[in-house]
């Protein structure tokens, strides 16, 4: 859930600039974007710092538990970095939400089985209140890389968005 804190508050943090005057980031999807890649290098280096507390999050019919969670990380960080240059951001962005939909049946398996983590909750709601995020962040994903593109995204193919027509 701080993951989806992050989301939300970093760009209410970045769009104080612009009200006091100072355009430094003009448009919400590039504080978005901004957003995910400062709360996906926070996960991804707490992956490689506290490795413990998502080990115990693994399900069992995984293998290679410690590289796998090293592995998240490193996925977390490179996406991070990707979504902040250009000419990589479409295809981070669309690497990312294949990452989010991956790491959902452990996400699950939380939900399903409880956890018992230092640091993280071990109340089962928890895990069940994560669940409906997941969507959420993988369009918070596609849109903040531009591969979806606002109200015309949502139209089907030859089709205009309403306020086009």
């Amino acid at each position: 859930m701080l993951f989806v804190a992050l989301l939300m508050l970093l760009p209410l943090i970045a769009a104080l600039p612009q009200r006091l005057g100072l355009p430094l980031l003009p448009s919400w999807r590039a504080r978005m974007r901004l957003a995910l890649s400062l709360a996906l290098l926070l996960i991804g280096v707490d992956h490689w710092l506290t490795p413990a507390r998502y080990l115990a999050m693994m399900p069992p019919y995984l293998p290679l538990h410690e590289p796998l969670v090293l592995f998240t990380g490193a996925c977390e960080i490179a996406g991070a970095i990707g979504l902040m240059w250009p000419g990589t951001r479409r295809l981070a962005g669309i690497m990312l939400a294949v990452y989010f939909v991956c790491v959902f049946p452990a996400n699950l398996h939380n939900a399903l089985h409880g956890l018992d983590a230092q640091g993280l909750p071990s109340a089962r709601w928890y895990y069940w209140a994560r669940l409906p995020f997941q969507p959420l962040i993988i369009l918070w994903t596609l849109y903040a890389a531009g591969v979806l593109n606002g109200r015309a995204a949502l139209t089907g193919p030859g089709e205009r968005s309403p306020a086009h027509r």
